[in-house]
């Protein structure tokens, strides 16, 4: 499943790019997040719940961070399993300098298995357009008031 969007926020650059690899600000951004932990140099240990229609469980996983080219750019690996199944995203996210703030542009390629890929494409697709809403509605509401 393909997914992109992007997303202004009204904070400079500098200070996006700070919040976006921030694991406490991140935690707090993250819908269903109920950990996130450095285990290693751009490596985060990651535990979510999450709910799917009647599909509902914890997933746990890790997180990378690749290919950072600061303020600008950087790719996001994540993979996580739990009882209703797996997920495997591989996002890159761009930052760009825009007329008062940043635009975060993303574009992630994510397979989903097991209980959870039952629901169905839309839905599942459905349901990652409304997290990603959450999660860059709460990070700007995080940055305009730090």
């Amino acid at each position: 499943m393909k997914l992109e969007g992007s997303y202004e926020v009204k904070a400079p650059r500098e200070k996006v790019w700070n919040a976006f690899l921030d694991p406490v600000t991140l935690q707090k951004a993250i819908p269903g997040c109920e950990k996130l932990e450095l285990v290693g140099s751009d490596e985060y240990k990651a535990t979510l719940k999450i709910g799917v229609a009647a599909v509902k469980g914890t997933f746990e996983g890790k997180v990378r961070l690749l290919d950072k080219k600061p303020p600008e750019s950087y790719r996001l690996s994540a993979e996580g399993s739990g009882g209703p199944g797996f997920v495997r995203s591989d996002t890159v996210i761009t930052l760009t300098e825009i007329d008062g703030g940043t635009r975060v542009a993303y574009s992630a390629d994510v397979q989903i298995g097991g209980l959870i890929a039952g629901v169905g494409q839309r839905m599942l697709g459905g349901v990652s357009k409304m997290m990603a809403d959450q999660f860059f509605n709460r990070m700007g509401e995080l940055l305009t008031t730090a």
